[in-house]
């Protein structure tokens, strides 16, 4: 068996239990050591959204918000999301009522080829629940760590701009 084909039922000696809230699922998973949560989304779970953009923490693309504060999954190890709350892209929308800032997104056409969205997505939404960001500028600042090779980063500004103030203080997804 691969290092990355473990699925839920299986077990393997190397193996670590978990439990997690998984966009408002409970799920209990085995987990080899040093899966990556990218990993475990992508090739373990079927959650496609989280890209794996340069899989060493610097392009933003794999974002997800885990405990409500975001984070990049290609750096966390599945293994620390036990008894934690990971939220993705496909968990922020409420069946099928987008989430302000996913709407926002559509409005200002926030994204070209779409590969950073969702990491920008979940990282504009951990930016609304810390509540520092007060202007474009600061918005610009905080998102730094999230990159579009498009250059859609105006649209991506306008759309979080707009839906800040719809996002800020909500509690989980």
């Amino acid at each position: 068996m691969s290092a990355t084909s473990l699925r839920e039922g299986r077990s393997d000696p190397a193996a670590h239990s978990i439990s997690l809230v998984l966009n408002g699922q409970p799920r209990q998973l085995d987990v080899l050591p040093w899966t990556t949560v990218l990993d475990l989304l992508r090739e373990q779970l079927d959650l496609t959204g989280s890209k794996k953009g340069c899989d060493h923490g610097q392009c933003g693309a794999c974002t997800v918000l885990l405990d409500g504060k975001r984070v990049n999954a290609c750096l966390t190890l599945a293994v620390m999301l036990d008894g934690r709350d990971l939220t993705t892209i496909e968990g922020l929308a409420n069946g099928d009522q987008l989430h302000p800032l996913q709407e926002a997104f559509v409005r200002h056409d926030a994204f070209q080829c779409g590969y950073c969205t969702p990491g920008q997505i979940c990282s504009a939404v951990g930016l609304a629940r810390e509540g520092r960001a007060q202007s474009r500028d600061e918005i610009s600042e905080l998102m730094s760590g999230n990159l579009c090779r498009c250059g859609a980063y105006n649209n991506i500004l306008d759309a979080i701009e707009e839906a800040l103030p719809a996002t800020r203080g909500e509690g989980g997804a």
